[in-house]
């Protein structure tokens, strides 16, 4: 079950004003799987799924790290993006 600050985090980075790069994205989308679900459990998407394939591998990058740890990673990602993003 993701903490409280955890899913504060993930609340403040949809609300931020400004878009991150597809780059912080994927970083953000690859911890956010890690610490929900934890390591990849889907095979790899086509060839032709792009966006798909870009986002399982962002989660695949994270495999090994522990739930905690990725919740972690990502409440301090969020709070080093929203000085530039959030208003």
């Amino acid at each position: 079950m993701p903490s409280a600050a955890f899913e504060t985090a993930a609340a403040r980075a949809k609300a931020f004003t400004k878009k991150p790069t597809d780059d912080e994205l994927l970083d953000l989308y690859g911890l956010f799987k890690q610490a929900t679900v934890g390591d990849v459990n889907t095979t790899r998407p086509g060839m032709m799924a792009f966006e798909a394939k870009y986002k399982w591998d962002a989660w695949k990058k994270n495999e090994g790290t522990s739930q905690e740890e990725a919740e972690a990673q990502y409440i301090k990602l969020v709070e080093d993006l929203a000085k530039t993003y959030e208003a």
